[in-house]
Order: structure tokens, then sequence, then C-alpha cells
């Protein structure tokens, strides 16, 4: 083999061991990025499970959790400011919040596997509105392992108001679909 071919025979190798097999999916605490089309799965309330308690330093220093939401809808949104995806989707977001923010719904990020001083930049140029968990570590994220796979990111839940998992996107959500989950949710 020539060795100017080299790097092109690695560089197929590492794209071939990224193809979709199951062995190559993310396992519990694995970090690699999980793309996925951000189409909203809604659960019927009969399949729905009880999100976990989740709390933890947010990016302006307080602390938040699920439980200071309890009986409202809570929209959660797994993101990193390295992350094009999340990047793409937070107008959607931010934009979404705002217009239910009134009606019973509450929005709370959950930055993962981030630079602390990388997601504040990124919140001060987005102003989202809304507080974000700084969950450097994804104690946060393996929490609702089974529900997103610990490495899907952006991904977005939808907590009804009995605290339970009520739809899903992984991928970045699109404006439209988002909107449609959080009313049919809002609305039961």
């Amino acid at each position: 083999m020539r060795a100017k071919s080299l790097p092109l025979v690695l560089l197929a190798v590492l794209v071939a061991g990224c193809a979709g097999n199951q062995s190559g999916q993310p396992q519990a605490g694995d970090t690699r990025f999980v793309a996925g089309d951000g189409k909203m799965q809604v659960f019927e309330a009969s399949e729905r499970n009880p999100a976990p308690a989740i709390e933890g330093p947010t990016l302006d220093g307080a602390t938040a959790s699920l439980a200071a939401h309890k009986g409202k809808v809570v929209v959660l949104n797994f993101w990193a400011s390295w992350c094009g995806p999340c990047r793409a989707e937070a107008p959607v977001l931010k934009e979404v919040a705002a217009k239910t923010k009134g009606s019973g719904v509450e929005f709370l990020g959950v930055d993962f596997k981030d630079r602390q001083a990388d997601a504040q930049a990124f919140e001060r140029t987005e102003q989202t509105g809304y507080p974000h968990i700084f969950d450097q570590p994804g104690k946060v994220a393996l929490a609702f392992q089974g529900t997103v796979p610990p490495a899907a990111i952006p991904s977005t839940l939808i907590i009804d108001e009995q605290g339970r998992i009520a739809a899903r996107a992984l991928g970045a959500v699109k404006y439209t679909d988002l909107m449609n989950a959080v009313t049919k949710v809002r609305d039961e």
C-alpha cells in the first residue's frame, strides 16, 4: 500500500465505524453524538412514564429543578454550545417559550457536556429567557436514559402536568412540531 493512500484508508475505516449498527450505538455513560430527525413523538397518556426528579445548578448560579414546576407543562431541552443543531434550534425554542409562557408552560434547558464559559456565552447571545441547568458531567441526561439516549443532543422532552414524559424529539425541533406538541399536551 502506498503511504499516500493510508490516510484515505483510515478515513474509510473511521466512517464505516460510525455506521448505524447496534454495536455502534451509545451505551450508558457514552457521550458520542447521536443524530435524530427532530420529529415530536407524543405518547398516549396510558404509555407515559414519570420523569425522574432532577435538579442542578443553573448557568447563572441559581438552582433549577423539575419539582419547582409541579403542575405545569415543562419543555426540557438538552443542548450544548458546541452542537450545531442545538444552535440552529435555539431561536425556535426561544419563540415557543415566549409564546407559551403565560399559559402554564415552562421551559428548562440542560446544558450537557460543555464548558461553562462557552454555555454562558451562548446563553448571552441567544437570550432564551428561561433557566438552564449546567450538567457538565451528564448526570441529568443519564437520569432520562431509556427515554433519551445519553448522547442524543439536541433532545427535547415535554413533561405533562402530572410529571410524566408526554413527548420526545431527538434532533433539532421545528417550530410547528414543537408548538403543536406543547399545545396538545397543555390542553389535555
